[in-house]
């Protein structure tokens, strides 16, 4: 996928109505401190456009990136931090579960995992949830580089054993840093919008 333009285009808060989009949306999901920034950052191939920051749980809000003018990549809040309050909590999975039920563009959602750990509680119940709202997430296994390559295989099993899943279900192992596994996600996205333009 060659990036022309990228455009923070729509913010939405917790009050905020969701845009009426006509271009595919694809979504990405995940803990705080997942790398979630520096993932659509490496989509997007630009270093910083969506914030990255130290301090975890800063996304509070859905940002819908235009890229091309031909899709959304649309950043969702991490979740799982402790420092949030519950209440604040609480809205954010409203605002998620809002987006899931009622964006009509909504083509695909990327659940984004640490690949150095074995699934949270919480990326279960985001798992289970995603599914529950009819769409079946696209696993990415982010950190990648922070593990051996001999350790990669093993932790790919964690990951899927910890979220319950089997052979079916996509697994992309991704590095911010060596931008392995971006091409597999940018084929992902441009076969469904290709399949979207012959319908």
């Amino acid at each position: 996928m060659i990036i022309k333009t990228v455009d923070l285009e729509t913010v939405c808060g917790i009050t905020s109505k969701l845009p009426e989009n006509t271009k595919p949306e694809f979504a990405f999901a995940g803990k705080s401190n997942v790398g979630k920034s520096s993932l659509i950052n490496a989509l997007m191939n630009r270093k910083s456009f969506a914030r990255t920051s130290s301090s975890p749980g800063k996304t509070q809000t859905i940002n819908f990136y235009n890229i091309n003018d031909s899709l959304y990549y649309v950043d969702l809040p991490g979740y799982g931090y402790a420092k949030v309050s519950v209440e604040v909590k609480a809205k954010w999975g409203k605002m998620i579960e809002n987006y899931l039920h009622n964006s009509p563009m909504l083509k695909c959602v990327f659940l984004l995992i640490d690949i150095r750990h074995e699934p949270s509680d919480n990326d279960k119940t985001m798992y289970d949830w995603i599914i529950s709202n009819g769409y079946q997430p696209v696993i990415i296994a982010t950190k990648l580089d922070k593990l051996k390559r001999s350790q990669v295989a093993k932790a790919l099993k964690v990951v899927r054993t910890g979220l319950g899943i089997g052979a079916d279900v996509t697994v992309i192992p991704f590095s911010a840093e060596t931008k392995q596994g971006r091409e597999e996600i940018w084929d992902l996205i441009d076969e469904s919008v290709n399949s979207l333009d012959k319908e």
